[in-house]
């Protein structure tokens, strides 16, 4: 298996996506880190990675919004006291709620959005690069979303917390580029039959949709020693081909 003894964390593990990447990564044997805020969503990732027969993961509930700088630091302490390294870090953790004009958007809605989907991957991955360091390759990887170039209306917090959630992605790519050990990517899942997607359009048939599972290549590219090397590059699941 060829990310046995490999330590990855994901953020939203208890969601459609995190969850998925957590399972397929386990099966490649991955010690994987659960970290959700929703501990029954978090339960169910355990209980379908064990039943996978693979290395049993770590559960970490977390409220990425409502976390403390000290708590995000306490988190980065517990890895390196418990693994020494880490190997991976996914941000799968997305806040959406609905298609709102601006000129309605409530401002606690907007900050908490913000907070999720763009202050929480900044925070966490700047608490766990040293940690990240110790790995001879590692890799971060952030979701994005396929629309969020071309700025839709209505998409509001979400759309702009995208937009410069690949920003924020490569200029760190760039960053640590010349250390030739912490690779940089963002993920563009493309619509999948996510609760996300079910959630943003209710109305869409999700019969033609490709089901999740079907990014697992991509989650093991992104996170094997295939990507490694590869780093600031967005990687659309729609075109993906090794």
């Amino acid at each position: 298996m060829p990310l046995t003894n490999n330590v990855i964390l994901i953020t939203g593990a208890g969601g459609g996506l995190g969850g998925t990447a957590a399972v397929t990564l386990a099966k490649q044997g991955a010690h994987i880190v659960l970290l959700d805020k929703n501990i029954a969503k978090l339960e169910a990732v355990y209980d379908a990675v064990v039943a996978a027969h693979a290395p049993e993961p770590v559960m970490y509930p977390f409220d990425l919004a409502g976390a403390s700088e000290s708590e995000y630091q306490e988190l980065a302490d517990r890895i390196d006291e418990k693994y020494g390294a880490l190997q991976g870090l996914l941000h799968s953790a997305v806040e959406f709620s609905a298609f709102t004009p601006i000129a309605h958007y409530a401002t606690k809605d907007w900050g908490h959005t913000m907070n999720v989907n763009l202050h929480a991957p900044f925070l966490l991955s700047r608490m766990l690069l040293p940690i990240l360091h110790k790995s001879r390759h590692a890799s971060i990887v952030f979701t994005s979303d396929s629309s969020a170039r071309h700025a839709p209306a209505y998409s509001g917090a979400y759309g702009v917390s995208k937009i410069a959630l690949e920003g924020l992605a490569k200029i760190l790519a760039e960053e640590l580029e010349s250390s030739n050990k912490v690779r940089v990517n963002t993920l563009i899942p493309g619509p999948v039959d996510s609760p996300l997607r079910k959630r943003a359009y209710p109305a869409e048939d999700k019969d033609h949709l490709p089901r999740m599972e079907s990014l697992a290549p991509v989650y093991l590219y992104l996170f094997g020693s295939q990507s490694i090397g590869t780093t600031g590059q967005v990687v659309d699941a729609r075109t993906f081909n090794l």
